[in-house]
Order: structure tokens, then sequence, then C-alpha cells
């Protein structure tokens, strides 16, 4: 399988008539991971949910392409199907479905009639992935994210990741609210799914999800647009001495959405 490429041209977004994100442009090949960093309310949540195709979000400008496939003309199981994953920063709880079939139906949803995944391979495969996030076997046939503390919400998120093995992933904020263990074993998980043929999205606030997922390319939102970016150096500059320096450079007194520099 060849390596796939994510491109976002001039992204318009807006909610209930308010634009968020005022002409975004990026790119994401296999191989590479990406993060977008920036303060509470310059649009990095939004770029998310925009992307995979949530209602709310109504994108009046700009083009996504998932290699030459028109993104925004596809709804959201379409988008799933083609390659893309959110994992999101708030987790739905679905009562009355496993662990194990969510996982299972949604692997053979995303393949041909008559090559659906055996049973044993599907089994084998789910023991293994959970092994390395150290969930422990009863996780299968919990009901999806029932009753899962905040933690167990993204380790499941991830789970789902490296079961579902898309092409190119969007992670929101998998590492608010875990603590310094949890955080590791994420990242081993999303250290494990890098070839060249996986490309990543991931949205944080903090760098220190990046000590143990090292970027390839940081960028930097304000006003919701990509103001900076750069390697994995610009993170760590970021946790030492903040966004102010950023904000003087561009001359941008505040940098959340709907403001003006």
């Amino acid at each position: 399988m060849a390596a796939s490429t994510l491109k976002i041209e001039n992204l318009h977004v807006s909610i209930e008539g308010k634009e968020i994100i005022k002409g975004l442009d990026l790119e994401i090949n296999g191989g590479e991971i990406h993060a977008v960093m920036g303060p509470n309310g310059t649009g990095k949540s939004t770029l998310a949910s925009a992307i995979m195709g949530h209602p709310k979000y109504q994108i009046t400008e700009g083009k996504v392409f998932l290699d030459d496939e028109d993104v925004l003309e596809m709804e959201v199981d379409e988008r799933a199907k083609a390659g893309l994953f959110l994992a999101m920063q708030y987790p739905s709880e679905v009562s009355g479905v496993t662990n194990a079939d969510f996982l299972r139906t949604a692997i053979n949803a995303r393949r041909e009639e008559g090559d659906e995944i055996s049973l044993m391979k599907f089994i084998k495969k789910l023991d293994s992935k959970m092994a390395d996030l150290d969930m422990g076997e009863e996780f299968a046939q919990r009901y999806l994210n029932e009753g899962f503390s905040g933690g167990e919400k993204k380790r499941n998120e991830i789970l789902q990741l490296m079961m579902l093995e898309p092409k190119i992933a969007v992670l929101d904020e998998i590492d608010s609210g875990l603590d310094i263990d949890a955080l590791k074993v994420v990242s081993k998980g999303v250290n494990a799914m890098r070839n060249e043929e996986f490309g990543c999205l991931i949205i944080t606030h903090y760098q220190r999800l990046l000590n143990y997922i090292t970027p390839d390319k940081v960028h930097v939102m304000m006003q919701g647009r990509i103001v900076k970016s750069g390697g994995a150096e610009l993170a760590q500059r970021l946790e030492a001495e903040g966004y102010d320096w950023i904000k003087e450079e561009l001359g941008i007194k505040d940098e959340t959405v709907g403001q003006e520099a």
C-alpha cells in the first residue's frame, strides 16, 4: 500500500455563523507525525472535527483531499472507510455494544465483501494490541467506553487506532487528563503505528506528550490559522517560553478565535 497524503487548502470553518478556522493550509504525508499546538480557543479541536465531518461545523471555503479523493464530498462513515481516523477528546459511551463487537464490525466495514477478518485472526490481533496497551482481557467484553475512566477511554481510542490501521489519524488531545504512566502507554501505542504508510496529526496543549512521541513537524495555531511551523525543537521552546514570544514576533495581541492581530 502506497503512502497517503492528507492535504488541506485554505480551509474556513464556521460554527453557527461564527468563523473559527480562517484559511488554514496543512499537508500530512505517510510516514510523518505532525503536532498542532496553541492556547485554548484558537481552533485546534475545530480543525479535528471539521476534517471528520462533524455536522456542527460548516466548511464555508477550502478543500480537503485524502490522496485524490475529495473528503468534503464524503459522509462521515465514508471518510472512515477511506482511511481517516479521529481519536476524540471526549469519546462517547455506547451501552450494549462490546469493544470486541465494535472493533470487528469497524474492521470489516473497511474490507470488501467476502474479505472479512476471520474470528481467530481478529482475536489474536486484539489480544496482542490490548497487551501492548496494558489493557486486561475483560476490556474486550465491556461495553464501549461505558463506565471507563478518562485514562481507559484514551487507551481505548489508541486500541481502535492500532486495530483499524488507518492511513491518516487525527488525535485530539489524547493526553488530557492522563497521568504519566498512562501517557507513556498511549505514546507507546502511537509510536508502534509509525511507518511509511501512516500519517498522524496530534493536537495538544502540552509539550509533555511530545517528550514520548517525537513529531516531524510542529505547527502553532492562533486566531484560527497556523502562524508558525518548525521541527520538534519548536515544541521544546514553547514549553520553556510559552506563546508570548510568538505573539510579540507577529504582532498578535489576542490569540483566540474572533480576534485580529
